[in-house]
């Protein structure tokens, strides 16, 4: 039996994604983002308001990182997302988050949060979504596996439950990608 629940914005998994500007003078500022994705092979989409500051900052400065909460910063992750720039300019203060300046975009990486998409802002589309270009992945050496890629069991990203309102840790492999389905050909 099915249990019927309307209109709800309810994807699994809803990655949290932590968005990372520069204001005009400036500051870093760090945004939590749980709606938000790829939206073409080399680009991401994020669902911000145009009243956000990161949106502001994003045209502002065309540039923008995209880093992946984890389990291990989601308190700092949680917080970011839940106190405005607009309000709270130095809201990185409390997360005890150490910021290094891309070398690709002009946008800050943070040093606790180990992969980050590095993005070039395009466009904002006729939604108001903004639109960016991946023009570098960097990861910190810690969360990659023997074969030099990112390991999700050592990251450990969390994502986003709508339903429950909670954050959830991923990183267990239960198979195969574009292999384990062959068996049914």
């Amino acid at each position: 039996m099915r249990k019927d629940f309307g209109k709800k914005p309810w994807l699994y998994p809803l990655p949290v994604l932590i968005v990372g500007t520069y204001d005009p003078d400036g500051t870093p500022n760090a945004m939590n983002a749980a709606w938000g994705g790829l939206y073409d092979s080399d680009q991401v989409v994020l669902c911000l308001s145009a009243g956000h500051k990161t949106t502001h900052n994003i045209e502002e400065r065309e540039a923008f990182t995209v880093s992946f909460a984890t389990a291990d910063q989601m308190a700092a992750c949680d917080y970011v997302g839940m106190v405005s720039g607009n309000d709270t300019p130095d809201k990185l203060a409390k997360t005890g988050w150490h910021v290094t300046k891309s070398s690709k975009v002009d946008a800050p990486l943070f040093d606790e949060l180990p992969l980050t998409l590095e993005c070039r802002y395009l466009k904002t589309n006729e939604d108001g979504n903004i639109i960016g270009e991946i023009v570098n992945v960097t990861a910190d050496e810690s969360i990659l596996g023997a074969d030099g890629k990112p390991d999700a069991a050592r990251l450990r990203p969390i994502s986003f439950d709508p339903a429950a309102n909670t954050y959830r840790v991923l990183g267990e492999n239960v198979g195969r990608a574009f292999h384990d389905g062959a068996k049914l050909k």
